[in-house]
């Protein structure tokens, strides 16, 4: 009788060999550690104004907002909350918050107040600093539970103003031991199921993940002190944050912050200020191969594209590349609870390989990366499809206050598994074919059907509803919701539009709503969205 042996895992690295990671540094010391050698150069450049701040003032403004921070009562391991879009406050409030061991989580400025109370509580801020625009949304639950406002610009009464960081004492920043453990950012994801959780990325998990993308003799994101680099994505999402912000303060290049996405208005910044490099998700490539302005523009520049947050079909990517014959295009792979870059096209290296259209790039370095079977979690050879799992110094320490959700992701081996599914091919190449998770990606966005689904079921017309995605050209995907009508009710589609509309952020608008007998569901309740995605490519309702 043969004898069954177990197959040994079949693990995935970089083409790229392992470099040292300078894992006991916080991120803001890091992040400055060659600040001698660009001190001076532009470090931020704000796009709205055109006012430069170098890298020394960026630094002694971080430490001023640290002292800021220090005297209003904040202390390591204290949640601040940012609710205002790109701007050099952002950075600041970031950085200074690093230097005390505290905690930053962001949130998109245009969400309703429900959403940002909701992040508020769960994180348990102690200050919230915005817009005067949006101190409505936010008065009352600061009011019940403690929490001081601070504006970036004027003031409303009650309210404390910006200045009072910025003229903080740099030198009067307490010592404070900071683990490399200690929980630096708290952005919120919905991970591969569910509601939004708080995602806790430590110093290490930053720092490691910051130094697998641009650090070392070849390293696989190419930015150095030379660079201009965009960044029109929102900072409150991790993509952002660390691959366009931390990454260009590491590089010592200069970062244009531009407020909000606008096709000429890029144009002319890229233009202006020389941009080299531009990561950018699908929408934005969408807008630019479809803009009519594209040659009115000196856009020679630029020298790389980088599309990441959403999967980018073959076609569009062609299309991009044949407008900027003299750019590198490629894409990368991220996920919050992963750091979040898992995979970077190799197109970017100092050292380039040549790289498929289509892949998403292969593993970063310092990393491992496994494709595992869903149903038995055997690990798969090449060229076979499987769920996407990663490991290493990068991924979060868990889910804030959710230890059952950090173990449904997380395995005891230390394995994150991503909900994605994808095929590593015979060149190390990893293609994204199909998502596990349930999540809808509007231009990048995540929404979480469950979140729309428990707000519909709040209304008394609505007896059941399940959310899907449907394919969208602008957005890629829209939430469209499955409704089933209670006893005698005739309530219309626009009504349902409107009573979400009034209590979600836009991106989570439903887009369409389908009426139905009954949702279908598993044995144990759980909503069978896959036929539903099926009713909806057979053209539903018929």
């Amino acid at each position: 009788m043969a004898i069954q042996t177990e197959q040994p895992e079949l693990i995935f690295r970089s083409k790229l060999p392992d470099i040292y990671v300078p894992k006991h540094l916080p991120l803001h010391s890091y992040c400055f550690e060659n600040i001698s050698k660009v001190g001076s150069r532009p470090c931020l450049i704000n796009g709205s104004t055109g006012e430069v701040h170098t890298y020394y003032d960026v630094e002694l403004t971080s430490r001023k907002v640290a002292s800021g921070l220090h005297k209003l009562g904040i202390r390591r391991g204290d949640v601040i909350m940012l609710l205002v879009p790109n701007s050099p406050e952002f950075v600041f409030v970031f950085l200074g918050a690093s230097h005390l061991g505290a905690i930053t989580t962001a949130a998109n400025p245009f969400f309703t107040a429900a959403e940002i109370s909701k992040q508020a509580k769960s994180s348990k801020a102690k200050l919230i600093i915005t817009n005067s625009c949006h101190y409505d949304k936010i008065k009352d639950f600061a009011r019940e539970n403690g929490v001081k406002i601070m504006c970036v610009d004027s003031p409303p009464q009650d309210c404390l103003h910006f200045s009072e960081l910025t003229q903080g004492d740099e030198n009067k920043i307490p010592e404070v031991e900071i683990s490399p453990d200690d929980v630096v950012a708290l952005p919120y994801s919905s991970g591969t199921t569910g509601l939004p959780k708080g995602v806790m990325l430590a110093h290490k998990s930053l720092v490691t993940s910051v130094a697998q993308q641009v650090d070392g003799e070849n390293p696989n994101l190419y930015f150095h002190s030379e660079d201009v680099i965009l960044c029109v994505l929102p900072l409150f999402h991790i993509y952002s944050l660390n691959s366009v912000l931390l990454c260009g303060l590491r590089a010592g290049a200069a970062i244009l912050i531009m407020q909000k996405f606008e096709i000429i208005s890029l144009l002319e910044l890229i233009q202006k200020h020389k941009v080299s490099v531009m990561p950018i998700v699908p929408p934005i490539v969408l807008a630019i191969a479809k803009s009519p302005e594209l040659d009115k523009y000196d856009l020679s520049s630029i020298k790389m594209l980088k599309s990441g947050g959403a999967p980018l079909g073959k076609e569009l990517e062609e299309t991009v590349k044949a407008k900027f014959p003299h750019a590198k295009f490629g894409q990368g792979y991220g996920m919050t609870e992963a750091g979040p870059v898992l995979a970077m096209c190799l197109a970017f290296a100092k050292e380039p390989f040549e790289v498929k259209s289509g892949a998403c790039g292969t593993v970063v370095r310092n990393a491992e990366m496994k494709i595992v079977d869903p149903e038995t979690g055997a690990s798969l050879p090449r060229n076979q499809s499987g769920e996407i799992c990663i490991r290493g110094d990068q991924i979060m320490k868990g889910y804030i206050n959710d230890p059952e959700a950090t173990e449904r992701t997380i395995d005891k081996e230390g394995w994150l598994h991503t909900g994605d599914i994808g095929f590593i091919d015979d060149d190390d190449e990893l293609f994204i074919v199909d998502r596990l998770k349930e999540l809808i990606k509007y231009k990048g966005f995540q929404v979480a059907p469950a979140e729309l689904e428990a707000l519909l079921l709040t209304h008394p017309n609505i007896s059941d509803a399940a959310v899907v995605p449907m394919k969208d050209d602008a957005a890629g995907e829209v939430p469209v919701a499955f409704v089933v009508r209670s006893n005698s009710s005739d309530i219309t589609e626009d009504q349902i539009k409107q009573f979400v509309s009034k209590q979600v952020v836009f991106y989570k608008r439903i887009n369409r709503v389908f009426f139905i007998n009954a949702i279908p569901k598993s044995p144990v309740g759980k909503i069978l969205r896959k036929e539903l995605r099926a009713k909806l490519a057979a053209g539903f309702p018929n």
